[in-house]
């Protein structure tokens, strides 16, 4: 277990979203001195600090567009977690200016607030659809991640750590598949899904925190953390949901949605060639080479070529029934179980 300096105070921006919120819970069961939760939304906010009732939580309302509010949100911080984004593909296909100014902008914002404050360590919070991406919200967060490597390129002697971890779909995060299919089969409908043959990464929240912590700790600046994951097709998905919920296995295919594709990728096999392996995740070194690319004309290896991305159709594959298993551990399925439960028996 990653356990983080005592007393230390650490920023989540976005932090009433489903990453800021399950980190809030982790970073209070250690000995944090202060968590700043950083967001726009105050309703959110005061619905968190009802729910949560500890005093080390601090609210700040502002937005990451905003570096005035940022600097004042970033005083005296140790660490800056940074899950604060546009991340619903179709809104993003529309309002792409939007996606820009908050995904890229935005978080050009929170990495000048945490160096100009003398922040230790800033992580920012990427996704698959970064790679290779052919949707806005990809193409922002992918210019993201250029924006902390070229941070640490530029500022080499900085004393702020700026690095990114890349995820996959996380399960039952706002916004997500999973909650969507079981409000639904709640309602007596079937599933929507746009392709059944479509395939994505699955992992928990607890688990994308878990590399967040790592990174706080170990990242050297430019630093992709990646964290490995299974994956399943969305038509097993939503059977597997069906099923444990007992409802007859029914489909309503509405077909792709704007940006979709039908595979995501975690790493590219360009990226992978000069990855470190660390079990359960992969590191992406930073290339800081500047730009004297005379000097390494003559230089690189071909050896290792025939190393392939990492996405989600060759990535371990799960079936129905280790998917059902899957989601028997999540909270907020079992909340959801349990009220079924109890509806029934009444």
């Amino acid at each position: 277990m990653t356990v983080l300096p005592a007393g230390c105070r650490v920023l989540i921006t976005g932090g009433t979203g489903s990453f800021g919120q399950t980190m809030v819970r982790r970073l209070l069961d250690r000995e944090v001195g202060e968590v700043r939760v950083f967001s726009r939304d105050e309703a959110k906010q005061d619905a968190m600090r009802q729910s949560t009732g500890d005093e080390r939580v601090r609210y700040h309302v502002g937005d990451v567009r905003d570096l005035d509010s940022l600097m004042r949100a970033t005083r005296d911080i140790d660490f800056v977690f940074h899950a604060a984004a546009l991340k619903q593909v179709p809104s993003c296909e529309f309002f792409p200016m939007e996606a820009v100014r908050t995904n890229v902008l935005g978080s050009a914002n929170v990495v000048e607030a945490a160096e100009r404050n003398g922040v230790r360590t800033v992580v920012l919070l990427s996704t698959d659809k970064a790679v290779y991406p052919v949707n806005a919200m990809g193409m922002s967060k992918a210019l993201m991640e250029k924006v902390a490597q070229a941070h640490a390129r530029n500022h080499p002697y900085s004393a702020t750590t700026v690095s990114c971890v890349r995820y996959g779909n996380v399960m039952y995060s706002r916004g997500s598949v999973i909650p969507l299919f079981i409000e639904q089969i709640k309602a007596g409908r079937a599933p929507t899904v746009t392709d059944p043959h479509m395939t994505r990464f699955l992992m928990s929240l607890d688990d994308s925190v878990d590399l967040v912590e790592h990174a706080f700790q170990h990242a050297r600046a430019g630093d992709i953390f990646i964290r490995k994951a299974a994956a399943c097709t969305i038509g097993d998905l939503a059977e597997a949901v069906c099923r444990l919920f007992d409802v007859p296995v029914k489909l309503d295919l509405i077909g792709l949605r704007h940006g979709e594709k039908p595979d995501e990728t975690l790493a590219t096999r360009e990226e992978l060639l000069q990855a470190d392996d660390f079990g359960d995740f992969f590191r992406v070194p930073l290339d800081a080479r500047d730009l004297n690319y005379a000097l390494y004309v003559s230089e690189g290896e071909l050896a290792g070529l025939t190393v392939q991305d990492f996405n989600s159709a060759n990535a371990p594959r799960l079936a129905v029934p280790e998917i059902i298993e899957l989601l028997r551990s999540l909270r907020e399925v079992r909340a959801e179980l349990s009220l079924r439960e109890t509806a029934v028996a009444c």
